[in-house]
């Protein structure tokens, strides 16, 4: 795939042909940009692409947007599928997934990124239509998944999202003993702390990352932490506050839209400017293989908004640390059992 420097506005040369190249295939376009010159159409066209993925809109192509693009140019079919380290990641990844869950196959969040659940579901899938599980998805897999096209496309749901729902419906822990890890963007170490010490108060294993890591390396060190739970701190694309979780497609993390959900209501009574949660795909909700929250809590130059945040530091780092209890929080009647079978 190969990494590339940041390009941006005023950026020129091959690498902004090919991305403007690479924009154009996927529909979004910017010819009113001469080749090779990254100007006002190109930046608005990868706005446009950014805000169709779920990523962080700034117009700039950096490592997160231009491998977004990359894995956006895979068609399901187009190659070998099959776990590996590194793991494929591509939307021909995600297609799988999205295959598999729907005829009630567990592989997992569709993320795009063939990890061991995808693999073992693709195995079973194999065995129940009469295939060698070999565990690659080539034509013959492929041919399989296309005769059970209409099956998929009148499934309801994944059995994936039915899974998590029904661990939320059945684990009766709450937040006591989970592992949460708690990173902190530059400037934000301090809430992350208070954030962090109060998660532990409450029972908590909690952890605090304020290294200033990339989205893939918090996901990374999250992941070896085994938590439970992300919770990022840090700045948005745009002014106010907002709490973001996992979701790609028509799949979204369950345990990640309930904590984002109530993290949100109890932030919503400190900060005037709190938005309603979101579904996104950034890389450090995408990567973990635990449920994980992102709170934007000031845009891009948003010296007002980081003002209220420092100003009502205590009273913010509290509400983060309620939401994420009563995201955890058992329900009053955890007697509804939820059970997807094999569509096939």
């Amino acid at each position: 795939m190969g990494v590339r420097a940041d390009l941006r506005r005023g950026s020129a040369g091959e690498a902004v042909r090919d991305l403007q190249r690479r924009l154009s295939a996927l529909g979004f376009d910017s010819t009113g940009d001469p080749s090779g010159t990254f100007g006002t159409a190109t930046e608005t066209a990868v706005r446009e692409f950014q805000t169709a993925r779920g990523l962080k809109v700034d117009g700039a192509c950096g490592g997160g947007t231009w491998a977004a693009i990359v894995e956006s140019g895979w068609t399901f079919g187009d190659r070998l599928l099959y776990f590996r380290i590194p793991v494929q990641r591509g939307d021909d990844v995600a297609e799988l997934q999205r295959r598999l869950n729907a005829l009630g196959f567990d592989a997992g969040r569709e993320d795009g990124l063939f990890g061991p659940e995808s693999a073992d579901a693709l195995r079973e899938f194999q065995r129940a239509v009469g295939l060698a599980d070999d565990g690659i998805c080539g034509r013959t897999t492929v041919a399989a998944l296309d005769r059970l096209g209409a099956t998929v496309a009148g499934a309801e749901g994944s059995v994936a999202q039915v899974r998590e729902r029904e661990d939320l419906l059945h684990d009766l822990r709450g937040i006591r003993g989970r592992g949460i890890y708690v990173a902190a963007a530059p400037g934000f170490e301090a809430l992350a702390d208070r954030v962090t010490r109060g998660l532990v108060t409450v029972g908590a294993r909690a952890l605090l990352d304020a290294a200033g890591r990339s989205e893939s390396d918090m996901a990374a060190a999250a992941n070896q932490f085994e938590a439970d739970l992300l919770v990022a701190l840090g700045p948005g694309d745009r002014p106010g506050c907002r709490c973001a979780y996992f979701e790609s497609g028509r799949f979204r993390s369950e345990t990640g839209y309930r904590v984002a959900t109530a993290i949100t209501k109890e932030i919503g009574r400190v900060l005037e400017k709190t938005e309603a949660p979101c579904g996104r795909s950034y890389a450090v909700l995408r990567e973990t293989r635990m449920a994980a929250v992102n709170c934007e809590l000031a845009g891009p130059d948003d010296v007002a908004g980081l003002r209220e945040v420092v100003s009502h530091g205590g009273a913010v780092a509290n509400a983060i640390v309620i939401g994420a209890r009563r995201g955890f929080d058992p329900p009053p009647n955890p007697t509804e059992t939820i059970t997807v079978k094999p569509r096939i």
